[in-house]
């Protein structure tokens, strides 16, 4: 217990995925636990959303100062390498939290030796954000369904001097992603379940002739329906230029639903989610993402805070975080509830209907050289797409730099 006449242990808890809205629900979440908790105090600290995980990093190799954290399956490969974070495994034995959640989230609880690094709040399966009124007024009769579609009626809406685009393209922090999402698309056939960048063959992803075609398309979409300052854009901005009424077309997150209905530039009826557009194949591949809560193995309070992390991760505290953030939820429970079924999340459903069609693999998103990899491949894609390096090049180098980084790992 920390020194001090009431006994009370504080929590420095940091976030990483941070904006104002949910900055507040977890706010509240935290005030809801202090009240059943009165001898813990919550201390929540949120860095912007682009230095928030370079933050954490440092705040990490300090040692001291964050006892609970935001963990994402970007990070928790590098991060658990280096020693910064708790396994929970034998904290959490006979917790009755486990009995509640999806075979998916007890998955993603535990790492390929078994350690429980992190428990996942909810997850990430991109869907096409689209304005229904804008694709009616073009001449189409519904969404895309495959990136060809995308890239025609992204393409007809485009009028840059009405300031109205068609695609909201990523070419700055997170480049890598929607690059690799249109790759595995292409080779959805192929691909290793297990390994979203691997082929059935033991191949990269990025050797596969389909490959080439998958970029030269996406490298379309930003030349011919894209907003020329998109080359820098990342997850915040994409989501504002979707949300403000000024692009047609955004691939993301389920948790972009909540804050796209509270945009005041477009209503309700103007925009709806399609599932994730698929390859020449009929074909698509939805790379799962997923984070959670942990908590840093410099912690001095660890008792208090895996009662922190168990208080999100079940019941109330969890429906509301998903509901209220727009997540593929982690609890059984949801999927007799009414909110999931309706609007834009129908989308979600029809894919989690359809697996033959749209493939749920898992990215090797936990290897310790992924924070180098996101690093290199977001430099890689802006280089591209400002023809200083030719898709061919660049597949060659994402080709040859998985081919020698699992070398080394046998």
């Amino acid at each position: 217990m920390n020194p001090g006449d009431s006994g009370a242990v504080t929590l420095n808890m940091v976030e990483s995925l941070t904006n104002p809205a949910r900055t507040h629900l977890l706010k509240g979440l935290i005030a809801d636990f202090e009240r059943q908790n009165p001898k813990i105090k919550v201390n929540l600290v949120s860095p912007p959303t682009e230095q928030a995980d370079q933050k954490i990093q440092q705040m990490l190799q300090a040692g001291s100062g964050v006892d609970a954290l935001e963990v994402r399956d970007i990070t928790v490969g590098p991060w658990s390498n280096n020693g910064w974070l708790y396994d929970m495994k034998k904290d959490l034995k006979g917790w009755k939290g486990w009995q509640a959640m999806t075979e998916n989230a007890v998955k993603a609880s535990e790492d390929t030796k078994g350690r429980t690094y992190f428990i996942p709040y909810g997850f990430y399966g991109l869907s096409l954000f689209y304005r229904t009124d804008l694709i009616k007024k073009a001449g189409f009769g519904k969404p895309p369904a495959t990136w060809d579609e995308l890239l025609e009626q992204a393409d007809a809406i485009h009028a840059p001097e009405k300031r109205r685009y068609g695609y909201a393209f990523r070419g700055g922090a997170g480049a890598y992603s929607n690059a690799t999402a249109v790759i595995e698309a292409y080779v959805a056939d192929e691909v290793d379940p297990a390994n979203g960048y691997k082929l059935k063959s033991g191949r990269t992803i990025f050797s596969a002739p389909q490959a080439l075609a998958a970029l030269k398309t996406y490298l379309k979409l930003f030349q011919q329906a894209a907003p020329k300052s998109s080359v820098s854009w990342g997850y915040p901005e994409m989501v504002e230029g979707f949300s403000n009424g000024s692009t047609a077309f955004l691939l993301q997150d389920p948790e972009v639903i909540a804050t796209v209905a509270e945009s005041k530039a477009i209503s309700k009826d103007q925009w709806d989610t399609a599932p994730l557009v698929a390859g020449p194949g009929g074909k698509t591949v939805q790379p799962l993402g997923t984070a959670g809560w942990g908590i840093a193995a410099g912690s001095k309070h660890r008792a208090e805070a895996v009662k922190l992390v168990e208080f999100l991760s079940q019941g109330k505290a969890s429906t509301t975080f998903t509901k209220k953030n727009s997540l593929v939820p982690i609890l059984k429970s949801a999927t007799d509830d009414p909110f999931y079924k309706s609007g834009p999340w129908t989308s979600y459903v029809t894919m989690t209907e359809h697996p033959e069609k749209y493939l749920s693999v898992r990215q090797p998103r936990g290897v310790a050289w992924w924070t180098e990899w996101e690093q290199k491949a977001d430099a890689d894609v802006q280089k591209m797409v400002l023809g200083k390096m030719e898709p061919q090049e660049l597949l060659a180098g994402w080709d040859a730099y998985w081919t020698k980084k699992w070398k080394q790992e046998k």
